[in-house]
């Protein structure tokens, strides 16, 4: 299901006989074009010195396996661990049961949160990757994709990169020789949520207007990303404030931050700092001007 925009890529398609070399594939018996994230053949060379790795997938088997040829064609990275719609037991949900392993020691790398109910402490939660423009509209994006743009993600500076540091990180903390030597004791859920909680930790955010004023700010995921990204959130101004999170300018408190030369930004800047594992420039997140009626 290819644009106008994206009829070249048919033609830009690599050769099966060597996936390696490739990003962008025509998979016949499929009816499908797939293309591979940059960085990933480096991100999983390294990952697979640190981590035992599974393919979990609510598509069919058949999906999984073609998968599994073009991110592993060598077979040294997942030996068959390829977990599919069939495995599951139980439905439109993936569980931690079909993997042999300690809960206390898998993580998750997921873009779909919804899926993992049972498991969100182990989530880290991926940003989609929207190369072809079907994949936009699949969810609801009314923006032009990668593939229509003829641009790409970042290798260096990508989702994978930027996840590898990551799990570099946990991996040296949970393995810290300082703990000592009792493994079972150890958790990596305690770790990812304390890593987590340094990217925002300092910050001291207020939100205006980004939330239904029916509902208590507490109970947004918002408020909740916030504080799991080690923020302090709060409904009222005060001098210890750091951000304000705001719809548009036109707010009492975006009017506030202005005034006090506080952090004025968009809600962006918390999804941001949620995938990317930093605090961002609050420069690339402005507030939208109030519209005149």
């Amino acid at each position: 299901d290819v644009t106008p925009e994206e009829e070249y890529l048919k033609s830009q398609t690599d050769s099966l006989q060597d996936v390696s070399k490739g990003s962008l594939f025509r998979l016949d018996s499929m009816h499908m074009l797939t293309k591979l994230r940059p960085f990933v053949h480096t991100f999983l060379k390294e990952a697979s010195n640190l981590f035992e790795m599974y393919i979990y997938t609510m598509g069919e088997r058949s999906y999984a396996l073609e998968m599994e040829k073009l991110l592993d064609p060598g077979k040294g990275y997942f030996h068959s661990r390829v977990i599919a719609q069939d495995d599951c037991t139980q439905r439109h949900q993936k569980g931690l049961d079909v993997v042999l392993g300690q809960e206390s020691a898998v993580l998750i790398l997921d873009d779909t949160e919804q899926v993992w109910a049972k498991h969100m402490e182990n989530l880290i939660l991926m940003e989609r990757y929207h190369f072809f423009a079907s994949s936009c509209r699949q969810f609801g994006y009314n923006c032009k994709s990668l593939s229509q743009l003829k641009s790409d993600e970042s290798g260096t500076d990508g989702a994978l990169a930027t996840i590898l540091k990551v799990l570099k990180r946990i991996h040296s903390m949970f393995f810290d020789p300082e703990l000592g030597n009792n493994l079972a004791d150890r958790d990596v859920r305690q770790v990812l949520k304390a890593v987590r909680k340094e990217v925002l930790k300092g910050c001291k955010v207020v939100f205006s207007r980004v939330f239904p004023t029916k509902l208590p700010g507490e109970s947004h995921h918002l408020w909740k990303m916030a504080e799991q990204l080690g923020a302090t959130c709060s409904t009222e101004v005060d001098p210890l404030v750091t951000h304000v999170i705001a719809a548009d300018t036109g707010t009492e408190k975006s009017r506030w931050a202005v005034r006090e030369n506080k952090f004025l930004v968009n809600q962006g800047w918390i999804e941001a700092a949620n995938y990317l594992w930093q605090k961002q420039p609050e420069e690339n997140f402005p507030v939208n001007q109030m519209k005149s009626e």
